[in-house]
């Protein structure tokens, strides 16, 4: 059974982000007084009473002059075009506002079934101020206060009486765990909206020159044959000493953890600009979380034909500590190769998830101190995966800690040239071997 999709939609600065993450039970959304923070659509899963249900935070629907808000108004309207129900987040504060009644009216028009949320009626006073909201002629506005969660349960219990029965919506989509997740991530105005929109084929995220249009983490699921991934968009990570307001560190915080949730990130650098330390630092942490990584240089149709070599060499030297991800040149604007990077994040995740057999390893260990001996006299005893996501090994020596960095890096380059492992960190943990131990098969003898 799939779940129905509810929309919130409204002016801004409304409270729509602080009522869906009220309802979603998690900070899903910025919350913000600055208005139309939201700007792309945030999902989130949620249930009342035993119902499932896709929540969506649209983009304020602001008045229109400017591209940008010409825009979040299409996103917004998207929304309410797939919803199987809008909610409609009005301030009582403030009373009805033209806008409102513009909004109300395109609901009307699209023949949706709707529930008008007078937010912020945090007592007795301002929750009877929600009859003012009859007059949209959208039936009875339920007072709320996303707040302090006061008429929240009321709200919900409306939805889940006016949805949908079970059964009458769309096939679900392939369950989120065997999705692939994918984190696209890297510096503001690198082109990552840009470049899922182009994968997925359809404008789904707001693309503008104006750098940080995505301040939010934005979830977008593509179904690829028998394959499903969900394209995790975040904002673009500046610089530290550049985030210096309260919205652009916890945008970057939602970037950090969009990559701790994945299991594969994409990287988008800029290859007009090149590798900047700040790509570096996002590859570093990549890397240290365990994250399958894919290297795209995007916009390589504003590269020179004749500097294509430079800027390749330049951008796999800056990223040399992480020389295993595959480096793709991309034009999100072209659509130039786009067309097999999912079959590079393919490549990678299946990299990510392998596990060799022990007999594999045995015979690769011996191969590889027979070559080259462990100095100063250690003994390696044994070599065994013990996870996947990333591959973790764990080697057995007699003096580990005796061992220089040199011959650790020579023992996962043999694992490396012996079974890929392209895109993916490989984990190795160096252990003391016990007395007794076989050097051939690592049991007690």
């Amino acid at each position: 059974m799939s779940r129905p999709l509810v929309a919130l939609v409204g002016r801004p600065n409304v409270g729509k982000s602080a009522l869906f993450n009220r309802i979603a039970g998690e900070r899903r959304s910025i919350v913000e007084e600055t208005p139309g923070v939201t700007r792309d659509p945030v999902y989130a899963d949620a249930d009342w009473a035993g119902r499932e249900m896709v929540l969506v935070d649209t983009g304020g629907i602001a008045e229109g002059g400017i591209d940008l808000a010409r825009e979040v108004r299409e996103q917004a309207e998207a929304a309410v075009a797939a919803a199987d129900l809008v909610i409609l987040v009005v301030d009582v504060t403030e009373g009805v506002h033209p806008l409102d009644a513009e909004v109300a009216d395109f609901l009307r028009r699209a023949g949706k079934t709707v529930l008008v949320a007078a937010n912020k009626a945090d007592n007795s006073e301002r929750a009877q101020a929600a009859a003012e909201f009859y007059r949209l002629g959208l039936g009875d506005p339920l007072p709320v206060s996303a707040l302090h969660g006061r008429g929240v349960g009321d709200l919900l219990d409306r939805v889940v009486s006016l949805l949908p029965a079970p059964g009458e919506e769309a096939p679900a989509p392939a369950p989120a765990e065997q999705a692939v997740r994918v984190a696209v991530v890297g510096r503001p105005n690198a082109g990552k909206s840009s470049l899922v929109n182009g994968l997925l084929g359809e404008k789904r995220l707001i693309v503008s020159e104006v750098p940080g249009t995505t301040r939010d983490a934005v979830d977008c699921l593509l179904h690829r044959g028998e394959r499903t991934y969900i394209f995790v968009d975040t904002a673009g990570v500046r610089r530290p000493d550049r985030i210096n307001r309260t919205l652009e560190r916890y945008a970057v915080m939602r970037a950090l953890r969009a990559i701790d949730r994945a299991e594969v990130a994409l990287l988008v650098v800029d290859a007009s600009l090149g590798v900047a330390h700040q790509d570096q630092r996002l590859a570093g942490y990549i890397h240290e979380s365990g994250r399958a990584l894919v290297v795209v240089l995007n916009k390589w149709d504003l590269v020179p034909p004749g500097e294509s070599q430079r800027v390749m060499a330049r951008a796999a030297a800056a990223l040399s500590f992480v020389a295993y991800a595959p480096l793709r040149v991309v034009s999100a604007r072209t659509g130039r190769g786009l067309s097999g990077l999912l079959e590079v994040v393919d490549g990678v995740v299946a990299a990510h998830r392998r596990r060799v057999p022990d007999s594999a390893l045995r015979q690769l260990l011996a191969d590889a101190v027979g070559r080259t001996p462990p100095p100063g006299g250690v003994s390696i005893r044994s070599l065994r995966q013990v996870a996947v996501a990333p591959p973790t090994f764990v080697v057995a020596a007699s003096q580990p800690d005796a061992l220089p960095p040199s011959y650790r890096r020579y023992l996962e380059t043999r694992l490396r040239e012996a079974f890929g492992w392209e895109g993916t960190p490989l984990r190795i943990v160096w252990r003391p071997s016990r007395e007794g131990m076989s050097t051939r098969t690592g049991r007690r003898i």
